[in-house]
């Protein structure tokens, strides 16, 4: 889907996603020192909003003006200062940041590696990259997500990409969603050595 379907999609309903921030987000970020950072692929802003809350300066990027729109006034509601920025992740070169987040973003591979190989590259001494998206599997044993295999993701394809990042984890794992089956994601946490 390209920014106009996106634009369309984020224009349809109050939030497409959660006000809350992805678990997995919550649960390997919790208890890192705040310091900058950077949400690719954005959205709303709810890993953005929730990033600001705990007292990072964080930047928000995504290609949907509308939902970047929703994420400004969220923050304005909740007091918090992020910083959104209009931009598409085909050409977009992130700054060197304490942590670099991308959460569910599907999209060609011929797009994806290189925005996969920029973000590994603005992890600053010390930061960590976090990146979240349905997993492969997903399409056999799990639930939702693009039906497209080429934009699916798995642990050693991400790993792959993030040449001189130390892999802290890289994972499929399971996220309870209504039904009866879980959702598979992919989960790989990485760091740049000090």
């Amino acid at each position: 889907m390209d920014a106009q379907g996106w634009d369309h999609r984020y224009a349809e309903t109050d939030l497409v996603w959660s006000a809350s921030p992805n678990r997995f987000v919550a649960d390997e970020l919790t208890g890192l020192s705040p310091g900058t950072a950077v949400d690719l692929a954005a959205g709303e802003g709810r890993n953005a909003l929730w990033l600001a809350g705990l007292g990072w300066r964080v930047t928000a990027v995504d290609f949907s003006a509308v939902a970047l729109d929703k994420g400004r006034r969220l923050a304005a509601a909740r007091g918090l200062d992020v910083t959104w920025v209009h931009a598409d992740l085909a050409d977009y070169v992130p700054p060197v940041v304490d942590l670099v987040l991308i959460a569910y973003l599907h999209v060609s591979p011929e797009l994806w590696e290189p925005v996969l190989r920029r973000a590994a590259a603005a992890v600053a001494p010390g930061g960590t990259l976090l990146a979240v998206g349905h997993d492969a599997t997903n399409l056999t044993e799990g639930t939702g997500g693009p039906q497209d295999l080429s934009r699916l993701w798995t642990p050693s394809g991400i790993v792959a990409e993030l040449g001189d990042l130390v892999v802290r984890r890289a994972a499929s794992v399971r996220r309870p969603v209504d039904g009866a089956r879980d959702a598979i994601d992919t989960l790989v946490r990485a760091e740049r050595a000090l």
